[in-house]
């Protein structure tokens, strides 16, 4: 059996407008590297960090809070180091704190023969996105390990559905460098919100589920529409509502806050049309002063990965 590991622990774009804090889906080329070492000195140890600085110390340390977790359940003759390569920024909701989370116990879980399943690893990686976030929920983190489209239909106990995913859909993805902390963008969140928006926002998020089942595109269009959480996040976001709007008018089938931003995602049917809507989108933001990143993918159907 294996004593090392390199993995490629994939970025992810949470909410998916209608479906907050339950739906999410995998990005194919945007991710972290993580090696993962068995050692015969016992605990968790995190040797290397480069991209970003973030604690060495595995308690203050997502990736070393879901492996902390994997590791007290699973009580193993051995530890493990871990080397982080973060190539997600912090804060930029594309799931950077999600993929730390998900890379240490999938690693840690190949080394160890899989003794967990998919779900088993999420509910570990829950822990360490807690961290970061302040509360408990897997719509990063699932896409991340099982790959596609995932539905969190519970958290306690953990539940989650793989959604089918329509073979010619592309996201594309503007990032503003600037950063939103996922705490603070779910603080301004209103504590209720109006029956008539509730029912629209669910028959919103019914119809999305189904039109991706059926790939039927016209309906994603019709469904990627969400009145509870955008209007108060998308305040945070500089011209949220040019990009949106560009995107919309140059071929998107729908456009939204990625996680808490302040990252925008737009999905479109084939590659055209999502290089048109990338083109879009940076002409709105190259006239800004702020700088960003700009990113083209499929929808990754695999999730994490050994390299």
């Amino acid at each position: 059996m294996k004593n090392e590991i390199k993995i490629f622990s994939p970025a992810t774009v949470a909410n998916v407008a209608c479906g907050f804090d339950v739906l999410g889906f995998c990005l194919d080329s945007i991710g972290d590297e993580m090696v993962i070492r068995k050692t015969d000195k016992k605990g968790i140890h995190i040797t290397k960090i480069e991209g970003f600085d973030l604690p060495f110390e595995a308690s203050l340390n997502v990736a070393g809070v879901s492996a902390l977790a994997m590791y007290e359940a699973a009580n193993p003759d051995c530890g493990f180091e871990i080397e982080i390569y973060k190539n997600i920024k912090p804060g930029s909701g594309i799931g950077s704190s999600a993929a730390s989370a998900v890379g240490s116990v999938f690693g840690m879980n190949e080394l160890l023969g899989k003794p967990y399943n998919k779900t088993e690893l999420t509910q570990f990686a829950i822990k360490g996105e807690a961290l970061a976030s302040k509360c408990e929920h897997a719509d990063n983190l699932a896409p991340a390990i099982f790959g596609g489209f995932t539905l969190v239909k519970s958290v306690s106990p953990l539940e989650v559905l793989e959604i089918p995913v329509p073979e010619n859909l592309y996201a594309t993805i503007i990032h503003p460098q600037i950063e939103i902390k996922t705490s603070e963008s779910r603080a301004i969140l209103p504590k209720e919100v109006p029956l008539q928006d509730a029912i629209t926002q669910w028959s919103n998020f019914g119809s999305l589920i189904h039109s991706l089942h059926t790939s039927d595109y016209d309906l994603i269009q019709k469904s990627l529409h969400d009145v509870i959480v955008e209007p108060y996040r998308s305040k945070l976001i500089p011209h949220y509502r040019e990009v949106k709007e560009s995107a919309l008018q140059n071929g998107a089938l729908g456009a939204g806050i990625s996680g808490s931003g302040p990252s925008i995602f737009t999905l479109s049917k084939g590659l055209e049309n999502a290089k048109n809507v990338k083109e879009a989108m940076e002409k709105v933001y190259s006239k800004t002063g702020i700088t960003f990143e700009m990113y083209l993918t499929k929808i990754n159907t695999e999730g994490i990965k050994i390299l």
